[in-house]
């Protein structure tokens, strides 16, 4: 039924109600749908299913991640060993060193030089020995002394500076990295998944609509049970007057058959007989009214109402029930199954579970192939190594495609597909089996309207007949050619053909509501 029209009922009834808590069959449907917790609850699975499938299509876009971090280590990375510190650190001390073993050998190979042309200049006449051993005396004593007032003045400043450039280099190499901070944005961008995207959005697709259908298939449940709800108190009802009229029937044959026996007419026995009747036909009456109390309440709680509210039916009013005759039909098996294909919610979910199942299977076998996604993204670091280690931050773009092949899972891809497969049968054949059960209800449904008519038309004549009987019953009774016990066994029959009757009746109304639910079209 259109929501519109339920929300209609809705007001219509609550106006309805709130004077004289007269109720129409509509208006309980209305209000059972408004207050049933099933329904509540279907609806709120709709609404999750709705979110699902835009879930779903949320896969087809890029998605952006901001994420960061900080760590802390004991220990700091180090780009040169204690070695190559300890020889930067002492590079001047070091270096002069090796320039004084370098400054020894030069001037021990220069003194040797001059020894050598001393001796030669004495060899060829042009000095003599004692000449020659003077002059090389004071060019090494000058050599010493120039070398003593060079290291002297300018040895410990050279050894300073450049010690000092080698810790600024050795400090250059510190990574700085006790402290680690990272931030970075990522965006992902799928090009090719395998299919699996587009199975997981035909997945929700179904899925709302079961969950929509669902709604539908609560519905009938719904309104099947307020139906059977409202005719069982309308039957109720009618039985309680029935039950009234046939207490005050034996009630006037009970005070007949006492004026009698006072007149000496009737005996003792009869005046016992007829008392037994009155007992009865009053626990009757009682069973009745706690029956019919017991429905009221059911209903109310159906449609949402106090228990104990006073509410009155408006059929239950009325002389006669009025059930006519519901038209039989015998479609064919392939008009049965099309009609529960296109209108009953049920097959239609179980339908949704098969399609679901084989999306299952395509997202399993998405696991042969290859996914292909374009990401992109900038990461910010604290101390970073874009321009040696700065304690600043600064970050890169970095953009690049992500390719992942399937190569070896030994197998775990094919057993997926084969137990998403195996669902699939399992859903293909649970539809099948409900679809055959659900034929067959509407095969007994048939059978139970050709039944419930053939039972109100034979109920009908059953009823003309028994007035017939207790009318002649009552005139023999008063001509005094019968027996009360005649006259009892009249109404006994005459209050089972008012039974029947009214039965045949609610079975008819029944028989067409439960029609109605096995075809769909509540």
């Amino acid at each position: 039924m259109n929501r519109q029209i339920l929300t209609l009922f809705s007001v219509l009834c609550l106006s309805v109600t709130a004077a004289g808590r007269t109720l129409s069959l509509d208006s309980c449907r209305a209000m059972a749908l408004r207050s049933n917790k099933q329904m509540s609850i279907a609806r709120v699975k709709h609404e999750a299913a709705v979110n699902a499938r835009k879930m779903a299509r949320t896969k087809y876009l890029p998605h952006v991640d901001l994420a960061g971090g900080y760590m802390y280590s004991s220990r700091e990375v180090s780009l040169l060993n204690d070695d190559q510190k300890y020889k930067l650190s002492n590079l001047g001390t070091l270096s002069m060193s090796k320039l004084n073993s370098i400054g020894s050998n030069v001037a021990a190979a220069f003194n040797g030089r001059i020894e050598q042309k001393l001796t030669g200049l004495v060899q060829q006449g042009l000095m003599t020995p004692d000449e020659a051993q003077r002059a090389g005396n004071l060019i090494q004593t000058i050599s010493s002394t120039m070398s003593a007032t060079a290291g002297s003045t300018l040895a410990p400043s050279i050894e300073g500076a450049v010690n000092h450039l080698g810790e600024k280099i050795v400090e250059a190499f510190r990574t700085n990295t006790h402290h680690i901070i990272t931030a970075s944005a990522l965006l992902t961008q799928p090009i090719y998944m395998g299919g699996a995207i587009t199975a997981g959005n035909k997945m929700a697709d179904i899925a709302e609509h079961v969950a929509e259908t669902s709604i539908e298939a609560r519905e009938h449940d719904v309104l099947y049970s307020i139906d059977n709800a409202y005719w069982l108190v309308v039957s109720l009802r009618h039985k309680q007057k029935l039950a009234e009229g046939y207490l005050n029937l034996v009630c006037k044959l009970d005070s007949d058959v006492h004026k009698m026996i006072e007149n000496g007419v009737a005996t003792r026995a009869d005046g016992l007989k007829v008392d037994v009747a009155v007992n009865e036909a009053d626990m009757t009456k009682a069973k009745v009214d706690n029956g019919l109390a017991l429905a009221r309440m059911h209903l109310c709680q159906l449609c949402g109402i106090d228990l104990n509210s006073d509410i009155t039916l408006e059929d239950e009013e009325d002389k006669e029930i009025n059930a006519e005759m519901l038209p039989e039909s015998s479609p064919n098996s392939e008009e049965i199954a099309k009609k529960l294909r296109e209108q009953r919610p049920e097959l239609q979910m179980l339908a949704g579970a098969v399609d679901i199942s084989k999306q299952e299977a395509k997202i399993a076998r998405a696991g042969y192939m290859p996914q292909v996604a374009l990401m992109g993204g900038v990461v910010f670091m604290n101390p970073n190594v874009y321009n040696g280690f700065e304690r600043k931050f600064k970050g890169a773009l970095n953009v690049g495609v992500m390719v992942r092949v399937p190569v070896l899972d030994w197998g775990e891809t094919m057993y997926k597909i084969r137990a998403a497969k195996c669902a699939a049968n399992i859903a293909q054949l649970t539809y099948d089996e409900a679809q055959e059960l659900m034929e067959l209800q509407v095969t007994q449904c048939n059978f139970r309207v050709r039944e419930a008519n053939k039972n109100l038309a034979t109920a009908k004549k059953n009823i003309s007949r028994a007035e017939e009987n207790l009318r002649c019953a009552n005139l023999g009774f008063k001509e005094g050619v019968m027996q009360a016990t005649a006259v009892m066994e009249a109404q006994t029959a005459w209050l089972q053909a008012q039974t029947q009757k009214i039965d045949a009746e609610i079975d008819v109304k029944m028989s067409e509501t439960a029609l109605k639910k096995a075809l769909g079209e509540m």
